[in-house]
């Protein structure tokens, strides 16, 4: 315990300094996830204005969208699907104006397919980027036959040995998937309870809770953690140090998917042309295989994504998968907000 307690003060200190700005140009400012600051991402952008915008950088969506409401002034911003609601509700976005954003028809309808991202006011959230959270494990450590459930995080063997992500929807998607849920837009109390307990005979198993990828790619570059609930951008570091690292989306229960991409905040300080301008770059069909290369992550726009090599894709695990899968779209508010409540008690061992 004393371990993970001083892992997470680390990471207390850090997301105290996450909105630190990185900077560059100083008609926008970009609102992201650590890491996403490279410019494979935006190069039309960069070709254009000879700089990268200036970034400011948040660990989760909780934080993010906390730090927006409490006065934090930024011109984009890069959410996961769930929370789209949580910013409509909040007053903080306005819609995209897609006449200005000539790949638009080319993002797969799919990702579109809610009335929180698109209605008949508008369209609030331009999905861009996607991937898997599945179990990432040591392969000369661990068994192959020892990944093949999520119930591999309540084997003792790996007590203490294990890192779960500092979130509560990939932690929730974990639970439900574990127990029998893959739909958590219809979730009852006896199901709640049942993800909650099993997340509670987890808890005492994990050495650390995660809150950015290269954290969790150096416990298990160290052999602190054998077996991780982890997205593709771990295995995209790790094997590009060689490390035997395995990402197993097939486990008998199923795996999760998510989405995120980009909301336009409404009063940015910038300027508007710009918030355009950088939209389109992470659109263009060069950007996909920035995304692809130094993150593991799939494109939601068609065109290039067509243009890849299957291999690739299967070589960066976001090829099709036949499992099981929980996609992390948006969900009743009260609900997750009752999930992000439970997820700090358990923690806490409560």
């Amino acid at each position: 315990m004393q371990i993970k307690t001083t892992l997470l003060a680390g990471v207390a200190l850090a997301l105290s300094l996450a909105t630190a700005a990185r900077a560059g140009d100083p008609d926008l400012t970009v609102f992201d996830w650590s890491g996403f600051e490279q410019q494979a991402l935006i190069e039309p952008y960069v070709a254009k204005y000879g700089m990268m915008p200036t970034y400011s950088i948040f660990g989760d969506d909780d934080e993010a969208f906390q730090k927006l409401t409490s006065g934090f002034k930024a011109d984009v911003a890069h959410p996961c699907s769930q929370m789209i609601q949580k910013y409509r509700d909040a007053g903080i976005i306005e819609p995209w104006d897609v006449s200005r954003i000539p790949h638009f028809n080319e993002i797969d309808p799919r990702f579109l397919n809610s009335k929180v991202f698109k209605d008949d006011t508008g369209v609030w959230y331009i999905p861009t980027d996607y991937a898997y959270t599945a179990i990432a494990y040591n392969t000369k450590e661990v068994p192959a036959a020892d990944v093949a459930s999520l119930q591999v995080f309540t084997n003792p063997k790996y007590a203490g040995r294990i890192s779960l992500p500092d979130n509560a929807d990939d932690v929730w998607a974990l639970a439900l998937l574990a127990t029998g849920v893959s739909d958590w837009t219809n979730v009852n109390d006896a199901q709640f309870k049942a993800a909650a307990d099993w997340l509670r005979k987890v808890n005492p198993n994990v050495k650390a809770y995660w809150s950015d990828p290269s954290q969790l790619s150096q416990m298990i570059t160290t052999g602190d953690v054998l077996v991780a609930w982890s997205w593709n951008d771990t295995i995209a570091l790790l094997r590009k140090d060689n490390f035997p690292i395995g990402f197993q989306r097939q486990a008998k229960e199923g795996a999760s998917s998510w989405f995120c991409g980009w909301v336009n905040i409404k009063n940015g300080p910038g300027k508007e042309d710009k918030a355009y301008d950088f939209i389109n770059a992470w659109l263009d069909h060069g950007s996909a295989k920035g995304l692809l290369d130094n993150f593991g992550y799939a494109a939601t726009e068609t065109v290039s994504m067509a243009a890849i090599d299957p291999k690739e894709l299967k070589a960066h695990d976001v090829d099709p998968i036949t499992t099981t899968l929980l996609p992390q779209t948006p969900l009743d508010q009260a609900l997750r907000d009752r999930m992000v409540n439970e997820f700090e008690k358990i923690k806490a061992g409560s």
